[in-house]
């Protein structure tokens, strides 16, 4: 390339965790690239590419359009698991190996081609901090891999069928007290402690459980 790619990552203010990883990370050190955070879509206009991250609301075709290509980063093997918040939703299955896909952005949601795939390795101990943290790292090395390549990209079209994740709230946090504490560990370990921690109702009042490894 004679000249700097131009990358734009996207984030969203609601759901803002990972700046803090992305501003210490090797992407914004690489002098092959310009590379700009955003976190307002309309300040976002003919870059080469958006990374989309962690972004929950829906981006329409008119913002698609203003950019040569969009890349979203989500930890589910698509198209299984698309919407919201897949990682926790499989950990709420017990599961300890989440696959994470980087695709194009599409009208359609979570529908557009898969550029990379990885796995995300868990020791089923991980508590919140440390589950967003690897889930970081992943995303940063699928975004390095795709950007060793870049412009010489292929994507794979989404074979199988659909399913969707909705939407968490800070009710998903409620704790069912009749169940023994082990059961209770993955609710407790994706819980947020200072923005959506766990908690449960006991005669009529609320308490709040915040949950700390010793290490």
């Amino acid at each position: 390339m004679n000249k700097k790619a131009k990358i734009a990552f996207l984030l969203d203010l609601k759901n803002i965790w990972i700046k803090k990883y992305l501003t210490t990370s090797r992407l914004l050190k690489n002098k092959k690239f310009y590379s700009k955070i955003f976190t307002d879509s309309k300040k976002i206009k003919n870059f080469d590419i958006v990374f989309i991250l962690n972004y929950t609301k829906i981006l329409d075709n008119s913002f698609l359009r203003k950019n040569n290509l969009n890349i979203v980063v989500h930890a589910s093997n698509l198209p299984n698991g698309k919407g919201f918040s897949p990682m926790q939703w499989q950990i709420l299955s017990n599961k300890n190996k989440i696959p994470i896909c980087l695709f194009k952005a599409v009208s359609k949601v979570d529908a557009g081609e898969i550029y990379e795939k990885a796995f995300i390795n868990l020791k089923g101990t991980e508590l919140y901090d440390e589950l967003r943290y690897l889930q970081a790292i992943a995303t940063f090395k699928l975004i390095q891999k795709f950007l060793n390549k870049y412009p010489n990209i292929k994507g794979k079209k989404q074979k199988g069928f659909s399913t969707f994740y909705r939407r968490r709230t800070p009710m998903d946090s409620k704790l069912n007290i009749n169940l023994p504490l082990k059961k209770l560990f993955n609710n407790l370990r994706i819980a947020n402690n200072s923005e959506w921690p766990s908690f449960f109702i006991y005669k009529n009042k609320k308490y709040i459980i915040k949950i700390f490894s010793k290490n």
